[in-house]
């Protein structure tokens, strides 16, 4: 047993024996103690200055329309230039929004709407951060890494989603919201510096493209997933869970307090365990076996994120609700890593950049999933919100397993 752990310890975490990616990995995780400490400061300054609810939900969603503007084209250019330094120019710009905002409140110019328009700066520099951050991994990486290295950055991304609010929310209580803003800022800027590290060991093909029109390459980029089956497939599947498992959970602060009768303590307590869902979901694909077929596992963990919203249709019971909800996280954690290390295997080298922008499009249509869910949880009732969109989902797992066989047998 003791052997067997061990060698499910090392290929679960293989990909870090490389210094390049460890050093990448390493960026990553700076980078994101970060941006959701700022997720959590933001919030509460937004709160602080205005006291309205919806400022504060317009603010924190101010940096998807950019997202959705504006990724195809980070995709393109991750196509067209040295990835590394695309990942070094808007961490240093995020670092120096971040910095403005703090300046800003020390020296009270900050209102409600610079921080929107600072959310809606960082979430373009975050469009053509996260192409080129997503692209270059296959060039730290072998191929036959390349889940495990996806899985292992979904896993930081978790682990600092578990911890950053709340030390976001202690630096703001001892040291103020300027001072946070600084801390932060000090924060990407360190994940500037550790990027400086990271040696390339491949060069880009596409980079002998520079001399091609933007749009004509964006429209290309569109095309060539188009024409490629199992792309297209795998967006549609992404489509699908973005629209109900991901804007799903912007009903949970009134399933809390319709369905509970708890507040914020409650609410940030399923959160929670969705974050320690997707820990343990990230990590379980970081050490698949390179026989095991990743299509069935991709379907069945969106299968779970479909059976844990159906269960919160039903359940009255908070500690089974919290079961239910480390359960999505392991799904969505699953699909996610799965989806995205699916995708750049199945794009070649000249198109990876494209493919992974037109991937970034579902965190900026999170929020407009969430509007019917909403519309339909207020003419009926939550639980039929619920319902559906776990229905939805399990629909789609259901019809890609049927009419799409290929997916199974990647």
């Amino acid at each position: 047993m003791r052997v067997r752990g061990r060698s499910v310890a090392r290929r679960t975490f293989q990909s870090l024996g490389n210094s390049a990616y460890r050093r990448f990995w390493f960026s990553l995780i700076v980078l994101m103690a970060g941006v959701n400490m700022q997720m959590l400061a933001r919030g509460q300054l937004a709160w602080d200055l205005t006291n309205d609810t919806f400022m504060v939900a317009l603010v924190g969603s101010a940096f998807a329309p950019p997202i959705l503007i504006f990724s195809v084209f980070g995709g393109t250019f991750a196509d067209r230039w040295d990835r590394k330094k695309m990942i070094q120019y808007s961490q240093f710009a995020i670092s120096i929004v971040a910095g403005t905002v703090g300046v800003a409140i020390w020296q009270g110019w900050i209102s409600i709407w610079f921080l929107m328009v600072a959310g809606f700066a960082q979430g373009v520099c975050w469009s053509f951060m996260m192409p080129a951050r997503q692209s270059i991994i296959p060039q730290l990486v072998s191929k036959s890494e390349i889940t495990n290295a996806i899985a292992l950055s979904a896993s930081g991304m978790a682990l600092m989603t578990l911890s950053g609010p709340g030390l976001g929310g202690l630096a703001y209580a001892w040291l103020g919201p300027a001072n946070t803003y600084f801390l932060i800022t000090g924060l990407m800027l360190i994940a500037f510096v550790m990027m400086a590290g990271v040696k390339i060991t491949g060069e880009a093909a596409a980079l002998k493209r520079r001399q091609e029109a933007v749009l004509k390459e964006v429209w290309e980029g569109l095309q060539y997933s188009a024409r490629n089956r199992t792309i297209l497939i795998l967006f549609v599947l992404l489509l699908a869970t973005t629209m109900t498992s991901m804007s799903f959970r912007s009903l949970m602060p009134a399933q809390v307090e319709i369905i509970f009768g708890g507040g914020p303590r409650q609410l940030g307590i399923l959160m929670s365990m969705i974050g320690v869902g997707a820990l343990l979901g990230s990590l379980f694909i970081a050490g698949l076996t390179e026989n095991m077929r990743r299509g069935v596992v991709l379907l069945a963990a969106t299968g779970l994120s479909a059976a844990a919203i159906l269960v919160s249709t039903f359940v009255s019971i908070f500690f089974i609700a919290m079961i239910a909800m480390m359960v999505l996280g392991l799904g969505d954690a699953g699909r996610r890593s799965l989806n995205a290390a699916m995708l750049m295997e199945q794009a070649d080298e000249e198109h990876r950049g494209r493919v992974m922008g037109i991937y970034m499009l579902n965190f900026g249509l999170t929020p407009i999933g969430a509007i019917p869910l909403g519309i339909l949880a207020e003419a009926t009732d939550i639980r039929v919100a619920f319902a559906v969109a776990g229905c939805v989902l399990a629909a789609a797992v259901l019809l890609t397993w049927v009419l799409t066989p290929r997916i199974r047998r990647l």
